[in-house]
């Protein structure tokens, strides 16, 4: 299905080579489209979308709406996606709220069945979101970042890298690189061991997290003096976790925990 003759695509659109365009498929004006992509049935491209290649919309999938939010002015601003990503069924992402400013979506995601991303996110490469989960405005999700079914993240807060957050989770502030957080309310519930190995880091790597749980989470530490402490380790990790609590932490982060097993802090 090159281009199916029900789809309505403005003559101000620039769409590339290669793409697949399904029955009433609508790209507004002010999309610039890249090549090789796919939009099934009744996909909605709205204006000032900026998509990359090879990425594959759903039917219904909604890409570019405007900021659900009170006081909107009706700006030109944008959602800006990657390559390689993946947009399930009923998938909604929303532009910016500021003029000239983006809604960023990295390569490689997968946004689930009826996912939805707010204004002014940012999600890192890799990132995979859930059916149901809500991600509200100006948030950032680092790269390879984990959200299931039917999360909920608070505006302004942050998820780090490979960070996993468990089902039906209610996140109000910062989630931690690298660890899981699961319940309601929201606990750290150990490390996220899978998915690191998967990402191809080494034991060590793995073992230098099981200390950080230890200063950041199992101690009377200030967050200051955990930080100082962190550095100490010096492992791609723990310098990147240190990084996270350095920067933009006014919401605070999850810090209640569940007590690991032996097996999960033994040297």
């Amino acid at each position: 299905m090159p281009l199916h003759p029900t789809a309505l695509i403005s003559p101000d659109a620039q769409v590339g080579t290669g793409n697949q365009i399904g029955p009433g498929v609508v790209i507004e004006d002010d999309v610039v489209i890249g090549n090789g992509n796919r939009f099934e049935p009744f996909v909605v491209i709205k204006r000032g979308s900026r998509i990359g290649d090879h990425n594959v919309f759903h039917d219904h999938a909604v890409i570019g709406g405007s900021p659900q939010i009170t006081n909107f002015q009706d700006v030109k601003s944008h959602v800006r996606i990657g390559n390689g990503g993946v947009f399930r069924e009923y998938v909604t992402v929303h532009r910016a709220s500021r003029e000239n400013e983006s809604t960023e979506i990295g390569d490689g995601v997968l946004i689930m069945v009826c996912g939805h991303v707010a204004h002014d996110c940012r999600l890192g490469d890799a990132v995979i979101i859930a059916n149901n989960a809500a991600i509200a405005g100006e948030v950032e999700i680092e790269s390879k970042a984990f959200i299931s079914y039917g999360v909920g993240v608070h505006q302004f807060t942050r998820v780090g890298s490979l960070a996993m957050i468990g089902a039906i989770t209610k996140i109000t502030q910062n989630v931690l690189p690298y660890f899981i957080t699961d319940g309601t309310p929201a606990r750290v519930r150990g490390i996220n061991r899978v998915g690191l190995e998967r990402a191809g880091h080494t034991a060590e790597e793995i073992l230098s997290l099981k200390e950080a749980y230890r200063i950041l989470l199992g101690s009377r530490l200030s967050l200051k003096q955990a930080i100082v402490e962190l550095r100490t380790i010096k492992t791609f990790c723990t310098d990147h976790l240190a990084d996270f609590l350095s920067s933009g932490c006014k919401r605070g982060f999850h810090r209640k925990v569940e007590n690991l097993p032996e097996s999960e802090l033994a040297d």
